[in-house]
């Protein structure tokens, strides 16, 4: 069994070298080898040093070829027969490749694992939203009001915790491109990612045509993973521009022209404004949950939404006997700058509390920034 790993990174040299390095820590630890490959869609000169030092396959891709562009190169570089597609801000937990090896030799053409923001597992991040016309009929009458809100976050939060809850595998599509381990034969078998999603859907396309193919993947929650979520696409400018064309062009394809002809004459009008919520001081947020505990349905979550909506949201299970709960400071550290809305909700789906918190920008010292030119 040969494997090859294909990682795409862009401007994330320091998570880039950290995920490098727990990948060699799991083949080390299971008696592996690996072919890795890292297809470099942006760098410095600073940064391209420091790739090239690595235990890797350099690839320059000469632009940024968006992350479909990038895997394509990658594993058109391999004969391998197991392929490993991740992005460099994701971080192996101990056991992790081996466990998904494992699942893929038993019935699975492609696996995924649970992956957290932060490396103490707190904060689960949740799987890919469910996309199909009702769905996405939902989605949009959720900016509508607060009740369409709230249904649409409900319908999310039972998607969600079918997978967070899981005990063992489950059969399921809606698995994350940060980190996918699948069969040569299954690539072929489907094809390339479609380098026309610039960013974003390409692998929620390849997996609806790997289940149109009759072929299967699998959610392995035994399997653990860290996700720095979203770090690159803030050194992209046009990320807004490439999610808005992604997400019509994935329309256009298995929603059809008229669906979204439909929808665009149903919600052309402006949405409604939606209620605030009472926002948390500055700083790392801290939530009360005194009064609330008495007569809910324990154990309570904690969901971190980075859209007014609520969804889609991480989440944390909170102990019964905790009366507030801080995010962790690893997630704070490496939120995007921006307004963040907590959801505690209890173990029936109960909605008990919203709040919202700013995460500022970060203002470098001007010694710093010196520093930071100086090594650019």
């Amino acid at each position: 069994m040969s494997i090859g790993v294909i990682i795409v990174h862009y401007h994330t040299v320091d998570l880039l070298c950290r995920a490098v390095a727990s990948l060699k820590n799991e083949l080390v630890d299971n008696d592996l080898k690996a072919d890795i490959l890292v297809v470099d869609n942006g760098s410095t000169t600073a940064e391209r040093d420091i790739i090239t030092q690595l235990p890797i396959r350099y690839i320059d891709a000469g632009c940024n070829m968006g992350y479909a562009g990038a895997i394509n190169l990658g594993v058109s570089q391999t004969d391998a027969d197991i392929i490993v597609l991740m992005n460099a801000d994701v971080e192996f937990l101990p056991g992790c490749l081996a466990t998904l090896l494992q699942a893929l030799a038993t019935n699975a053409d492609v696996v995924g694992p649970k992956l957290y923001l932060d490396p103490q597992k707190v904060v689960m991040l949740p799987p890919t939203e469910r996309y199909n016309r009702f769905d996405d009929l939902i989605r949009q009458l959720a900016k509508y009001g607060e009740k369409w809100a709230e249904f649409a976050r409900g319908r999310w939060r039972h998607h969600a915790r079918k997978h967070w809850q899981a005990n063992a595998s489950i059969s399921t599509v809606n698995l994350s491109g940060a980190l996918l381990v699948l069969q040569r034969r299954v690539w072929d078998t489907v094809g390339p990612f479609d380098e026309g999603f610039k960013l974003y859907f390409e692998e929620v396309d390849w997996l609806r045509r790997l289940q149109q193919k009759g072929l299967t993947g699998y959610y392995v929650p035994d399997a653990e993973a860290i996700h720095y979520y979203n770090q690159s696409a803030v050194y992209q400018p046009d990320v807004s521009r490439w999610f808005a064309e992604s997400a019509q062009r994935f329309g256009r394809r298995y929603y059809g022209a008229w669906f979204l002809a439909a929808t665009y004459h149903m919600f052309r009008h402006r949405a409604a404004r939606l209620s605030k919520v009472p926002q948390l001081p500055a700083g790392i947020p801290l939530i009360e949950l005194s009064g609330l505990t008495d007569t809910a349905q324990k154990p309570l979550w904690i969901e971190l939404a980075g859209s007014p909506l609520g969804f889609p949201a991480g989440a944390a299970r909170i102990a019964p006997e905790q009366l507030s709960w801080r995010l962790p400071a690893a997630v704070w550290e490496k939120l995007a700058p921006g307004t963040y809305h907590l959801q505690v909700v209890d173990s029936c789906g109960h909605e008990l509390k919203r709040v919202s918190f700013e995460r500022p920008i970060v203002v470098l010292e001007q010694n710093q920034l010196g520093d930071e030119v100086a090594h650019d």
